[in-house]
């Protein structure tokens, strides 16, 4: 880490993450990914080293608020080679922020302050079983009963949806299109919610989980920000999600590379280290090529976010541009290691298993695509 964009702070930043990985994730990841679950523990434990409030306001409990110190927090928690763990603890990024956005200082006192201290956690519940990213036909429906809104419908892929204890929820509480949905944050001891698990190819450590709304009944209370107004609020997180997701995909590509690299230089074949065969130093060049790029947009983005602008288009292409360097990454790693990268405790193994889910999270590969195009006026 190096260059303008980077203080003392960020130094300090990645010197705490680290140790904190190093002692209180790495040495677990292997049994928490067989158990599908972690410790609630952790959250605690990340909260007291100033973890969760990243980029959020002090205020509430936050800490940095800089999209450079993003970029450290996904570079450090990779290091583990569980994209579960990092994703189940870091949920509350995408649950919170449209109440810190909108949300009344009820709600922020009740939900904000007490997720980012580490006592509870918070989950985005907005895909449905009828569709993903198409979040301005959503169906679940909020009607509005005397001082609560009567909750219908089913939300599905939420991670943390088992273990959450706040849920930020997208309703429809108007008509047709995106002028009809609402955020409601739904307690996870609300009667009539029902949960249920789901397995997943990769991210073995995070809960995932589809979500069952049957006449839940929701305090008006709990409205983020107003009626029929919601649809822009979860817009305002898309930008922070996919920098996150970005980030992430980068750092994993680079856990990819430095274990195919270790493994190169200490692997003896045909009387002498694997590295030494051409094939092999041009696949690691390549690795490091796509990774090179790929850091360079990611910081681009990071300085024009930190601007103050809104780079929807080039957020879209960023997000794109590093899952599909983590899927190279992986891909060529698994390879290089051969049989080795087969086998279960490799951390490319595991991270080649996880990479669809960033390619598809937080708004597909051919939806960025779109978006993209849009944005730039085509």
């Amino acid at each position: 880490m190096s260059g303008p964009d980077y203080g003392e702070e960020h130094e300090q930043l990645r010197r705490t993450l680290r140790g904190f990985v190093e002692k209180e994730i790495t040495p677990f990841v292997e049994a928490w990914e067989e158990a599908e679950s972690f410790p609630r523990a952790l959250y605690q434990k990340a909260a007291d080293i100033g973890l969760l409030g990243l980029g959020f306001p002090e205020a509430l409990g936050g800490t940095m608020s800089d999209p450079f110190a993003t970029i450290v927090a996904c570079e450090e928690l990779a290091r583990s080679g569980s994209g579960g763990v990092a994703a189940g603890l870091m949920t509350h990024t995408i649950a919170i922020p449209p109440i810190v956005a909108l949300g009344s200082d009820e709600l922020k006192e009740r939900v904000v302050k007490p997720v980012l201290r580490g006592e509870k956690i918070a989950a985005l519940a907005i895909t449905e079983p009828s569709g993903g990213s198409d979040v301005a036909n959503l169906r679940t429906t909020a009607r509005k009963d005397g001082e609560h809104y009567v909750v219908n419908g089913s939300k599905t892929f939420i991670t943390s949806g088992m273990r959450s204890d706040f849920l930020t929820v997208a309703v429809r509480t108007g008509g047709p299109g995106m002028g009809g949905v609402s955020i409601l944050v739904i307690d996870g001891d609300t009667p009539g919610l029902d949960r249920t698990p789901l397995k997943k190819m990769g991210w073995w450590a995070s809960d995932t989980a589809t979500l069952y709304f049957d006449d839940c009944r929701v305090p008006v209370t709990n409205l983020v920000g107003d009626e029929d107004q919601g649809f822009f609020g979860l817009m305002l997180n898309f930008n922070h999600e996919r920098l996150s997701i970005a980030g992430t995909a980068y750092a994993f590509a680079k856990v990819c590379f430095d274990e195919a690299l270790a493994w190169a230089q200490e692997r003896q074949t045909f009387n002498k280290p694997l590295i030494k065969h051409q094939v092999i130093r041009h696949k690691l060049v390549d690795m490091a090529t796509q990774l090179a790029s790929t850091k360079a947009f990611l910081e681009h983005v990071a300085r024009l976010l930190k601007a103050g602008e809104q780079p929807v288009a080039e957020i879209c292409m960023l997000k794109n541009t590093a899952t599909r360097c983590m899927e190279y990454c992986a891909k060529e790693a698994v390879q290089i290691l051969g049989g080795a990268g087969y086998i279960r405790g490799q951390k490319s193994e595991r991270i080649y298993r996880e990479t669809k889910v960033l390619a598809i999270g937080g708004g597909a590969e051919e939806i960025m695509k779109e978006l993209a195009a849009k944005q730039l006026g085509w």
